[in-house]
C-alpha cells in the first residue's frame, strides 16, 4: 500500500513538472513575440466643428482659399521613434542595427463654417471629413508595412563620436518612416477629385455620391491641376 501511494505521489509530481515545463515553453514563446519591434499607436479622431463670423474670423483660423466660404482642414499625424544596436569594429567605425520602430499615428479634423452656413455647404465639408476618416480607417496597417521594411535595417557608422553619428542615423530614419508614411497617405488627389465632381458645393451634386464616386475611380480620374490650390 505504501508502495503503491509512493508511485502515485511520484506519478503526480511527474504530471505537475511537466505541466510546469510546458507552461514555461508557452510563456517562453509569448515573450518572444512581444520582443521589441514595431509598435503602432492609433490615436482617435479628434474632431471639432467650428463657426466663425466672416466679417471677424478667428486668430487661430486658417486662411480661405479664394471663392470659398467655409474648410474642412484635416491634419495627419505622424510621429515615429526609431532604436537600435550599435556593433562597434573600431574606434571610427560601428554597424547600427534597426532593432525598435514605434509610430504615433493621429488625425485632427476641423471644419470651419459661417454662422450663416447652409446645410448644402455643410454636407460638402462634412464629405472631405468623411475622406480624411476613409484614409485614416487603414492608416496603422499602412504604417505596419511601411515600419517593418525598416526592421532590421543596417547602417554603417563612422566618425569620431559615434553616439552622435548613431542617434543622427535613428532620426534619419524615423524621417524617412515619417515622409513615407505622408507620401503614401495622400488623400489630395481625392479630396480634389471630390471637388471637381461637387464643384466645391456650388452644384446640386449629392455629396455622398461624389464621396463614393471620388473614392472608387480617383486612380483613373484625377488629374493635377495646373494651379494645384487645395480647396475645401
Amino acid at each position: 500500500m505504501l508502495l503503491r501511494r509512493a508511485l502515485v505521489v511520484c506519478l503526480l509530481l511527474g504530471l505537475l513538472i511537466l505541466g510546469w515545463l510546458n507552461w514555461r515553453e508557452h510563456s517562453l514563446q509569448q515573450q518572444a513575440r512581444q520582443l521589441p519591434g514595431s509598435t503602432i499607436i492609433k490615436q482617435p479622431v479628434n474632431f471639432v466643428n467650428r463657426t466663425f463670423d466672416p466679417a471677424a474670423p478667428p486668430s487661430d483660423m486658417p486662411t480661405l482659399p479664394a471663392g470659398e466660404n467655409a474648410q474642412c482642414d484635416s491634419d495627419f499625424i505622424s510621429d515615429a521613434n526609431v532604436g537600435g544596436q550599435t556593433r562597434r569594429t573600431d574606434a571610427t567605425h560601428a554597424t547600427l542595427t534597426i532593432t525598435r520602430i514605434n509610430v504615433t499615428l493621429g488625425l485632427n479634423l476641423t471644419i470651419w463654417v459661417p454662422t450663416d452656413v447652409t446645410p448644402h455647404v455643410m454636407e460638402h465639408e462634412e464629405g472631405h471629413r468623411q475622406i480624411s476618416e476613409y484614409y485614416y480607417r487603414n492608416a496603422d496597417k499602412l504604417a505596419e508595412q511601411i515600419a517593418s521594411a525598416y526592421m532590421g535595417k543596417q547602417v554603417e557608422l563612422s566618425g569620431a563620436d559615434l553616439n552622435a553619428a548613431s542617434d543622427k542615423a535613428l532620426e534619419q530614419v524615423a524621417s524617412e518612416i515619417t515622409n513615407e508614411y505622408n507620401r503614401e497617405l495622400n488623400t489630395e488627389p481625392t479630396q480634389l477629385l471630390y471637388d471637381s465632381i461637387t464643384d466645391h458645393s456650388r452644384n446640386e451634386v449629392v455629396a455622398q455620391d461624389a464621396i463614393d464616386h471620388a473614392l472608387k475611380n480617383v486612380s483613373i480620374e484625377f488629374t493635377q491641376p495646373a494651379n494645384s490650390d487645395r480647396s475645401q
